[in-house]
């Protein structure tokens, strides 16, 4: 056997054993009995998944180019359908997603009325609505009139924006269950690996976003919509940077409508704009952009009117965005006041949006869109890990690996809880710093070897 291919054997084999210890680990973690009600089983298992992502990166970076398409993508395949394996363990937003998909696929706006509305009691079943339940499992909640259903906020109208909304219908058309937004989910994830593979040109970082434990739990066990944003976004990014600004424009202003946060995004789109005069072709994309979130709405506006703000209002309210309690701003709380928090997070945003628009890299927009996207989540510290997708998809871009510690952080507090705030998020941010810190000392270190 040639050196060569003894070589490639030696490098590919190792990183195939570790992605199939890895695809084990999370299929007993889906099946493993662990729920948000009971996280307990959970807490083992994510901690042995996390570790073995990282010996599975860090096995594929060695192996030859060559090889690093297929790997990855029969990686993504098999990531994903471990979140088949078992119904929604750790959110029950899949649910909500059939409902609003059924309640336009008869006609109504998903703004109109809230689940529980009298006027919808005609589109209810026992998949969502079980008539024969204790509804005392951490799925299933009471309306105000006493019924038990398993969608969350049931007295509430939906929050989703349209492109979320057109998605929920399509998987309504497809067959209208939770398996159905499951294998949605998953299509999603895996299209998201093979965009990673083509935009970077069979480069390992897509592992970073495929192989990611997250993937199984949150985009395809959990089927978070935010998934549909993340492929939207890494379309987005990658049009823009081919100068396709129009359709760059297009896509990122459907993520924006997926989900609202790939707004952060805008930003890198539009890197070192400030740093000459301005032309038609710069402020192009992101008119388009926003152009798009505006003509996604006019349908749903003219059926609800002002009911497509949703339940949003509502939302931030419950979350603790408006009053910096302690489910908002921890790491901020640390050094200002609670009640200054939202306004230096504020402070920090805008400064760090400024330092991307002057000094971002064009030919890299998904950098300066990790780092107001990254910053935004560590200021804010959500307790909900799969708006971390989008930092995910970006770090799969731009390979800042430091980064997938803001997700894991908000992976720590909603399964241990607010106590878990503060010292999660502190840790991620640590993280981030050392990352970035190694990361420029070693370009200093190679550029000095260089010069020599």
């Amino acid at each position: 056997m040639p050196t060569t291919r003894l070589t490639s054997r030696c490098a590919t084999v190792p990183a195939a054993l570790a992605l199939g210890v890895l695809v084990a680990a999370l299929a007993r973690t889906v099946t493993g009995g662990g729920t948000l009600g009971n996280p307990r089983p959970l807490y083992g298992w994510y901690l042995a998944d996390l570790a073995l992502f990282a010996i599975a990166m860090a096995l594929l970076r060695r192996v030859p180019s060559r090889h690093v398409a297929p790997l990855v993508l029969a990686g993504s395949l098999a990531v994903a359908a471990t979140g088949l394996l078992a119904p929604p363990r750790t959110s029950d937003d899949a649910y909500r997603y059939v409902w609003d998909g059924r309640v336009q696929a008869a006609g109504i706006s998903p703004y109109t009325y809230a689940p529980d509305a009298p006027a919808l009691v005609g589109l209810r079943d026992p998949a969502l609505f079980p008539a024969d339940s204790a509804c005392t499992a951490w799925n299933e909640h009471r309306t105000v009139a006493g019924a038990c259903t398993h969608i969350n906020r049931p007295g509430v109208h939906t929050i989703y924006p349209p492109v979320a909304e057109i998605w929920f219908l399509g998987l309504h058309a497809a067959h209208g269950t939770v398996r159905t937004v499951q294998v949605g989910g998953a299509l999603l994830a895996v299209t998201t690996t093979g965009a990673l593979l083509l935009i970077r040109r069979q480069n390992w970082r897509a592992g970073l976003w495929g192989w990611f434990p997250g993937i199984a739990i949150w985009s395809v066990n959990d089927a978070h919509v935010d998934t549909l944003g993340a492929l939207l976004l890494v379309l987005g990014l990658a049009l823009a940077v081919r100068r396709h600004a129009v359709a760059g424009g297009v896509a990122l202003g459907a993520a924006i409508a997926t989900k609202l946060i790939p707004a952060l995004a805008l930003p890198g789109a539009m890197s070192g704009l400030l740093a000459r005069r301005p032309r038609f072709r710069d402020l192009l994309l992101p008119a388009t952009a926003l152009l798009t979130v505006a003509l996604v709405y006019v349908p749903y506006v003219v059926a609800s009117g002002a009911g497509v703000i949703g339940y949003l209002p509502g939302y931030l309210r419950e979350e603790g965005y408006e009053d910096a309690t302690i489910d908002r701003f921890g790491l901020l709380r640390l050094v200002v006041p609670a009640n200054w928090a939202p306004y230096a997070a504020a402070l920090v945003l805008t400064a760090v949006v400024l330092y991307v628009l002057r000094r971002g890299d064009p030919a890299r927009p998904w950098s300066g869109a990790l780092l107001v996207t990254g910053t935004a989540l560590l200021l804010v510290a959500p307790a909900y890990p799969w708006y971390g997708l989008l930092v995910v998809a970006l770090v799969a871009l731009d390979g800042r690996w430091e980064w997938l510690a803001v997700p894991a952080a908000a992976q720590a507090l909603y399964l241990f809880g607010s106590d878990t705030q503060q010292p999660a998020y502190l840790a991620a941010l640590v993280v981030v710093l050392l990352g970035t810190a190694l990361r420029r000392s070693g370009g200093l270190a190679k550029k000095i070897r260089s010069a020599r």
